[in-house]
């Protein structure tokens, strides 16, 4: 004799598994994403409204200003969500195998997008001279970053207890092979800086816009543990280890007081410029990503406070103290002139304050959002940081304006992008500068995060219909 469960017991299972359906994915940390979001955006920003407000661009060496905050507050990120993510992943070999896969993604959408492949979004053209391909890039030190901070979270994982006690100092001893690494790669990084010796060396002036195109220059050097820019081991090693064909041609450093008039802002060569102001030179190199490790690491230390301390304050509590302490310290070394905040080198004052003020910054997102529940003011922000790699390959990297711009009426420079920023933002204000500025905000950040956020509710509904259809109950007729 057949038995089958009861309309009651049906009922209880129905019940059981809609509530299931609607918990199966797992739980982001919204403060985290709109972190994230808030990092694309400033990418943003500082790209397409850099060149009219130079004071948010790159400092021309040493000194730092806003954009020179984006690439470690994504190295911090790329830290915390390594805790975050691996936790999830108990199986040793199967989350080595993800981590190689993603390092392999990431580092081919670097090379793609930033080495020449795409000329967007001004130049309707595509195509790259492998002699000169930019192998550095700002995925490329992201995906080295990830590849040793998530391999080092696997490996390091069987030496130590899941369960911390509530003393702050044990998770520095449950984490201390991270802080061995990151001694390590201080210890190293200083070690090649000041002394590797740099001897003279030349270049050929590519720019074709340029009164020496083609002529060759000799930047004399000979010296050991110079930060200045011509004679600093960090554009030495990529010299000899990339070739000078592949660095990146334009650096912030044409922009300093000794190449330029018009400092901080781009603007003709001095007569008396010295030669090495044409040359090129990689902010992405081999030594500085080394450097810059250690915030990843710093970041994956302030992701396990998130995992393992339960109380609001004594996270906020461990994160403010740090973000603090490493603030002052780059500040402290900075204008001792003991070790100059420099983006160009990744100093370790620089490491000191970037990280510091990712800590914080951090921090006060998870106050306003996780605390006092003031999530919905940083809606655009999180949906950007949901789905930072779209916004960043078609806002930050120009894809899609590349695309519009492929659209034009007689002249290249009659498109929809040019006559928006012309007709709706420049000549409404009266003014270039806080046109773009309003352009950046509101047709590029804004739109995207309403794009990104219409993505994410279609996805978020695809995920949670095929949620319930997989735990539809199945029962005999």
């Amino acid at each position: 004799m057949e038995t089958g469960p009861t309309q009651q017991q049906n009922r209880l299972i129905d019940d059981t598994e809609h509530r299931n359906c609607k918990s199966q994915s797992p739980k982001r940390v919204a403060s985290l994403d709109i972190f994230r979001g808030l990092t694309v955006a400033m990418m943003i920003l500082v790209d397409d409204a850099g060149g009219q407000w130079q004071m948010i661009g790159h400092a021309p060496w040493n000194g730092c200003n806003l954009a020179d905050f984006v690439m470690p507050f994504f190295l911090f990120i790329v830290g915390m969500a390594i805790a975050l993510s691996l936790k999830r992943i108990p199986n040793q070999l199967l989350a080595v195998k993800k981590v190689i896969v993603r390092t392999l993604k990431l580092l081919f959408w670097g090379i793609l997008l930033q080495g020449g492949y795409s000329h967007a979004p001004d130049k309707l053209t595509y195509g790259v001279d492998m002699k000169n391909i930019r192998w550095c890039g700002i995925l490329q030190r992201i995906a080295l970053a990830y590849l040793v901070g998530a391999l080092l979270e696997i490996f390091a994982k069987n030496s130590r207890s899941e369960i911390l006690s509530p003393v702050r100092c044990s998770i520095f001893r449950a984490y201390m092979w991270q802080w061995f690494l990151g001694a390590c790669i201080l210890v190293v990084y200083h070690a090649a800086i000041y002394g590797t010796h740099v001897p003279d060396w030349e270049f050929t002036v590519h720019n074709s816009d340029s009164p020496d195109y083609g002529k060759i220059f000799t930047v004399t050097c000979g010296v050991r543990g110079k930060l200045n820019p011509p004679c600093n081991a960090v554009g030495y090693i990529d010299r000899k280890v990339l070739g000078i064909n592949h660095m990146y041609p334009h650096p912030a450093w044409r922009r300093s007081k000794a190449c330029t008039e018009h400092s901080p802002y781009e603007g003709p060569f001095r007569k008396d410029a010295p030669f090495w102001c044409q040359a090129p030179f990689e902010p992405e190199g081999i030594l500085s990503s080394i450097s810059s490790i250690l915030t990843t690491i710093i970041g994956v230390h302030c992701g396990r406070v998130l995992l393992h301390m339960k109380g609001h304050s004594d996270r906020l509590k461990h994160w403010t103290v740090m973000g603090f302490v490493l603030l002052i310290s780059g500040i402290v070394l900075h204008f001792t002139n003991a070790i100059p905040l420099n983006k160009q080198l990744y100093s370790f004052s620089y490491v000191c304050l970037t990280a510091g003020a990712a800590a914080l910054v951090f921090s006060t997102f998870y106050v306003l959002v996780d605390v006092l529940g003031l999530h919905w003011v940083f809606l655009p922000l999180e949906w950007i940081g949901m789905n930072a790699m779209l916004v960043y390959v078609m806002a930050a990297e120009g894809i899609f304006a590349g695309f519009i711009n492929g659209w034009y009426y007689e002249s290249p420079h009659n498109t929809l992008v040019y006559w928006i920023q012309k007709h709706i933002f420049i000549h409404v204000w009266h003014s270039k500068r806080v046109g773009i500025l309003l352009y950046v905000i509101f047709a590029e950040i804004l739109f995207w995060g309403l794009v990104a956020g219409i993505l994410h509710q279609f996805a978020h509904l695809l995920e949670a219909l095929k949620t319930c259809i997989s735990y539809a109950p199945h029962r005999d007729v």
